[in-house]
């Protein structure tokens, strides 16, 4: 996992848009109620990460966990000898096209070994979207779940489902943060009345304001663990009017502020 950590840090410190994360800590991170936005393959290269739901999941260096979209995960990242780092790659719904159709019950997660050759093609997916336009990323995103398949994940298809209009939502308001998104202008997006969109969201136990916030927390949580961004340029690039304000709703939403979680980060992520 040594040769994994080293070109992540190296690629993440070269460019700024890469389809992949590397998420490091060298104090105990506990963050709850994450939100997923789409399926999400964490690989972890050192150290320890622990899934806490109706029961508890652990991972450990060499591992991987493939999550489905939820609305909230709480989680545990423990670093040990070598501290905790770990490798984030975000998947799109249509990458799953090229796996064949599969029926069963949903899954929140699948694990697994890092094998030698999925840590080859992870190794390869990390050089190759340094040197690649975006559009070209989806073909090794897909190249990475016909491997996993191969190896016998044959329910990865398991954890993704349709996207509901919460994550649409999401979605949309993802797309420009800076937005002072209304309620209104996003119905119109959707080609639907407001009040139409505020029913069927009720019908998904979510509302518009809390997704509102969990997209700009959400992209301020990723910014916090894999930039080193200043906390008040962070929160005016979630939107947020104030370091203070988005300190408050932060703290709200993770159970831990901005400031104490940068300060579990290893210097070496910056």
């Amino acid at each position: 996992m040594n040769e994994l950590i080293e070109i992540g840090l190296n690629t993440v410190k070269q460019h700024h848009s890469l389809p992949f994360s590397v998420y490091c800590a060298n104090d105990e991170q506990h963050i709850v109620n994450v939100p997923i936005a789409n399926p999400l393959l964490v690989v972890v290269l050192s150290g320890c990460k622990k899934l806490i739901d109706t029961d508890e999941l652990n991972c450990n260096a060499g591992d991987f966990v493939f999550m489905a979209n939820t609305p909230h995960v709480a989680m545990r990242n423990i670093p040990q000898n070598a501290g905790y780092t770990a490798l984030l790659i975000e998947f799109d719904y249509a990458d799953f096209a090229c796996l064949k159709y599969q029926t069963g019950p949903k899954k929140k997660f699948i694990t697994g070994h890092v094998d030698s050759l999925l840590k080859m093609s992870l190794k390869q997916f990390i050089e190759w979207a340094a040197l690649t336009p975006p559009d070209l990323w989806p073909i090794r995103r897909q190249e990475l779940l016909q491997i996993l398949f191969s190896q016998g994940f044959k329910d990865l298809g398991s954890i993704i489902e349709p996207p509901t209009l919460t994550h649409k939502v999401h979605t949309i308001i993802a797309s420009d943060l800076t937005c002072d998104w209304d309620a209104n202008s996003i119905a119109a997006t959707l080609a639907m009345s407001e009040s139409t969109l505020r029913r069927k969201l009720t019908a998904e136990d979510s509302n518009f304001q809390l997704i509102k916030d969990k997209a700009r927390l959400s992209h301020g949580l990723h910014l916090i663990q894999s930039s080193s961004e200043s906390i008040g340029a962070i929160a005016q690039q979630c939107g947020f009017s104030s370091q203070s304000r988005f300190t408050d709703k932060f703290k709200l939403l993770f159970n831990t502020t901005p400031t104490a979680l940068r300060k579990t980060i290893l210097s070496e992520a910056g």
